[in-house]
């Protein structure tokens, strides 16, 4: 049985990238997203240009699983074209490349320590800390946590966290987190003003909340949910984190193919520099990876991942507010 270092080793004949492969994802999605938006402004019937909004939301998740591929330096490395496409969905997307990139790695590289920051992920408390919190810490605690948040991830995660929050605390490491926020809502203004409210709302609402909340739930559940783990940073080990923290979110192809096998999340946590489109073969040939820790997209799963609050290290699981006591 192959484990830790072995493990790790194991997958990295699959990390090399296929590159017609890589070209053919991001021209076909890059074109689709164009199409779509481009029907929101003018398919003739409402009700299609609703279907090309609630779609062009659902190939933004793709396209951004894709952008977090060569933001890795997992497909398309060092290539121009390619630096100007991902550079530009980046402020698209309000996740410019400064701060996804810090953020992101800060995250493989401690993903699931108990005493790190919570830097590109959910914060978590342990259940003598949150008890011995303030109402307000905890609160706010519960409130990053809340599934309105995630539903708002648009807002919460991409506009203010990864925007507002970055500029702030570093305006000279993130300007141009203000530029994406600036380009965002100065077309915003211009579409809503220029071709009325039906128009923003079916070419920048919806698909801006179906995508980002969306992603905001799947980087949420990936992390937590029944049977997730965390350790000391003493105890901590990257290929533990990855099998013992990070989930195997099952999907049908439809799903597989909307979130471009973000699902495979513990193989991506293994090895980040496995390109998306080479995550099933992984799987598939790697026994030891089979046996993971799952959860899905089903609503009893949602409602299991969202009903965990904070980690019980006597239990060593993830509790909800119904299991804690001294809580008032």
């Amino acid at each position: 049985m192959l484990s830790g270092k072995e493990l790790i080793l194991a997958t990295r004949p699959y990390s090399k990238e296929i590159r017609w492969k890589s070209w053919y994802h991001t021209i076909v999605v890059s074109v689709l997203l164009i199409a779509l938006l481009y029907g929101t402004f003018f398919v003739p019937f409402v009700i299609g240009r609703i279907a090309c909004s609630i779609f062009a939301g659902l190939v933004m998740v793709r396209f951004f699983v894709i952008y977090h591929d060569h933001q890795h330096h997992t497909i398309l490395y060092k290539s121009i074209p390619a630096n100007i496409i991902f550079t530009i969905f980046g402020y698209y997307m309000l996740a410019p490349t400064s701060i996804w990139k810090r953020s992101h790695d800060y995250h493989h590289n401690h993903n699931s320590k108990l005493f790190s920051a919570s830097i590109g992920s959910y914060p978590i408390m342990n259940r003598n800390k949150f008890l011995k919190s303030s109402k307000q810490e905890r609160r706010s605690y519960l409130a990053i946590r809340h599934p309105l948040t995630i539903l708002f991830g648009y807002l919460s995660m991409f506009a203010y966290g990864m925007c507002v929050q970055s500029f702030v605390t570093s305006p000279r490491k993130h300007w141009d987190s203000l530029v994406a926020l600036l380009i965002h809502f100065s077309a915003s203004a211009f579409l809503f003003i220029h071709f009325g409210w039906l128009t923003w709302l079916l070419s920048v609402f919806i698909p801006f909340m179906v995508a980002e909340s969306l992603g905001a739930y799947l980087f949420y559940a990936q992390h937590n949910f029944p049977g997730v783990t965390f350790k000391s940073n003493t105890d901590w080990t990257y290929a533990g984190a990855a099998l013992d923290s990070s989930s195997y979110m099952v999907m049908n192809p439809f799903w597989r193919w909307v979130t471009a096998n973000i699902g495979f999340h513990h193989i991506h946590h293994i090895n980040s520099r496995i390109p998306f489109y080479r995550l099933p073969e992984v799987l598939e040939n790697i026994p030891e990876l089979q046996k993971c820790k799952t959860t899905s997209l089903n609503p009893s799963d949602i409602i299991s991942c969202f009903r965990l609050k904070v980690w019980d290290p006597d239990q060593n699981k993830m509790i909800g507010l119904n299991e804690l006591k001294g809580v008032s």
